[in-house]
């Protein structure tokens, strides 16, 4: 059977929990898994996928900024990235040199593809989302992922087509040519499941991001989170406690809990606030969550234009951090629609495993 290299960005763990269920897909069909990634996504995957095999593989600089102008930082570390893209190259090539592979699969990282493999690129970003005063430079950005989509056999889309209820909005759209002949829509990916438990949790509150956004975020939940009435419960998001707090009979503040623990307690709740970051999108769509309100991380541009695009559409309420007022927008999200239904991740996974990956696997 074949042998594939997967190669997802250690940028959080999004990338590494969307290729989950596509590394289970290719296992189950026989096939050879080697993992090539760093950080917490390595220790992730280890755990969840141990039948693989694995290579240390170190990727990109984050280029989060400790305020709210990512913009800036980000542009700042363009030569950064520029330096870390080259070292990729080369260390791809001694392991293509070391191993034989049949298919690569890269998420999200630019380097990571072969003239002599099919390669398949996963991205929900075919373009930036950019403040509006910098709109000519957001539409340069459209060119420039082009550029490297050119290197791959396929680019793939955790996402449906655009055509007004898509998830990723704009962002998934491109005007080139030479994107859209490569681009196969395969849905959303995620590894969050759905459970079937009662939903006895009135409000859970995430709180994520990096610093000192997060800090900042915290700080505002813990001051408001018990004028909501009924159970609530809030996850920190900081590992190197791992304390659990009690502020009164009905709030329960945990600093960190276990992944498996976390999506048990996303699947009772009945309403969820929480960061706009994509992978929470697809989460909340896998488990059918249709009430909540969405705080972006400041200067995060991507997570600032999803909860634009949420509330424009109707499905969910969005406010700056620095604006909460966490029971007057608790009532007032009971008004939004939720997402639109969408296919799982179980029959998405399966369509792009037989009408995509196979035909490079046997």
């Amino acid at each position: 059977m074949g042998h594939v290299f997967l190669s997802p960005l250690n940028w959080g763990l999004g990338h590494s929990t969307r290729d989950i269920p596509i590394i289970r897909e290719l296992l189950a069909h026989g096939h050879e898994v080697t993992i090539g990634t760093s950080g917490n996504a390595l220790a992730l995957l280890k755990r969840e996928c141990p039948e693989c095999n694995f290579i240390l593989f170190k990727d990109y600089p984050a280029p989060y900024s400790a305020s709210r102008f990512f913009l800036p930082k980000f542009v700042a570390s363009i030569p950064l990235l520029l330096r870390a893209l080259a070292q990729e190259r080369t260390k791809l090539d001694q392991i293509l040199a070391e191993n034989r592979f049949d298919l690569i699969i890269s998420d999200n990282r630019m380097g990571v593809y072969s003239r002599k493999i099919p390669s398949y690129f996963i991205t929900h970003q075919l373009r930036f989302s950019l403040p509006t005063y910098l709109y000519p430079l957001e539409m340069l950005t459209i060119p420039v992922n082009s550029f490297f989509h050119i290197k791959y056999n396929g680019v793939i889309v955790p996402d449906i087509a655009p055509s007004g209820n898509n998830l990723s909005g704009k962002l998934c759209r491109s005007n080139l040519n030479v994107t859209n002949h490569r681009v196969y829509y395969a849905g959303i990916f995620t590894s969050t499941e759905k459970m079937q438990v009662d939903e006895d949790l009135d409000y859970l509150a995430v709180v994520s991001g990096p610093e000192p956004q997060r800090t900042k975020l915290e700080e505002i939940i813990l001051k408001q989170i018990q004028k909501l009435p009924g159970e609530k419960v809030v996850l920190l998001g900081s590992p190197q406690k791992e304390a659990r707090q009690k502020l009164d009979e009905h709030t329960t503040v945990y600093s960190y809990v276990s992944n498996e623990e976390k999506v048990l307690l996303m699947n009772r709740a009945k309403f969820m606030i929480t960061r706009s970051g994509y992978t929470t999108m697809m989460e909340m769509v896998e488990i059918d969550k249709k009430h909540g309100l969405f705080t972006p991380t400041p200067g995060q541009t991507e997570q600032e234009y999803l909860s634009r695009y949420y509330a424009k559409q109707g499905w969910f309420l969005s406010r700056s951090q620095y604006k909460l007022k966490l029971p007057e927008d608790a009532v007032e999200a009971m008004k939004y629609s939720g997402f639109p239904k969408m296919s799982k991740t179980r029959e998405n996974v399966t369509k792009l495993y037989q009408e995509v990956l196979k035909r490079h696997l046997t």
